[in-house]
């Protein structure tokens, strides 16, 4: 019988590429979304597709509930979503307050309940610098918290912690991953728009690994 994890899965490319590179690896997956009340709530509704395509269990947990407690970020209030690179101090109104601690929290309970050993998130080192729960000193605390938290120890496992985006394509590309089966953009229009942080990451990533992002953008 194969080894059981959850992953953590947005829709996004970094989590599509996890959770491949997790199937890949001979787990029996369990994929995990999380509805926090995000503008680009379309990510979920791509994750729900792929993971019909790979026969793979998918949970889609609504946590809106706790919205008010994790306010402030422009991806969940009212504030317009900013425009321009990851580097630039205006994309830190897109941190939602402690929550890739409160998603990997549930993750860790559901591979409990699953018994399964391990949980893979897609935090990289293109978040470093805007998202402090995507840092490795961040991802240590965590996984020793994971490890004695309960009677069962789960590890958490970031295959892409010290990777670029740019990095991470190049991985999904040799697995030979279609990356049209992702969504990006924090504006969670009909296209993506091009603008937004991580517009703006993505396709550096592809121009990176000179090809052409499938998804079509307003700008």
């Amino acid at each position: 019988m194969s080894e059981k994890a959850v992953v953590v899965y947005s829709g996004g490319m970094d989590s599509f590429t996890v959770l491949n590179t997790a199937i890949d690896n001979g787990l029996d997956v369990y994929a995990l979304s999380f509805n926090y009340g995000q503008k680009h709530s379309k990510e979920l509704e791509v994750a729900a597709r792929v993971c019909k395509e790979l026969g793979v269990s998918h949970k889609v947990v609504d946590i809106t509930a706790i919205n008010s407690l994790m306010a402030n970020s422009s991806l969940t209030g009212d504030a317009h979503i900013p425009e321009g690179h990851y580097q630039d101090d205006n994309m830190k109104s897109t941190v939602v307050p402690n929550r890739n601690m409160v998603l990997l929290s549930m993750a860790i309970a559901y591979a409990v309940s699953l018994e399964a050993s391990k949980v893979y998130y897609g935090a990289h080192s293109g978040d470093h610098h805007i998202y402090p729960d995507c840092r490795p000193e961040f991802v240590e605390a965590m996984n020793a918290v994971s490890k004695i938290a309960n009677y069962q120890s789960v590890e958490i496992v970031t295959p892409f912690l010290h990777s670029s985006k740019g990095e991470i394509l190049k991985a999904g590309l040799a697995m030979n991953l279609n990356y049209a089966n992702t969504w990006t953009c924090y504006n969670g229009r009909e296209k993506s728009c091009g603008k937004c942080g991580a517009c703006y990451e993505r396709l550096e990533a592809f121009a990176e690994q000179c090809q052409t992002d499938p998804l079509d953008y307003e700008a």
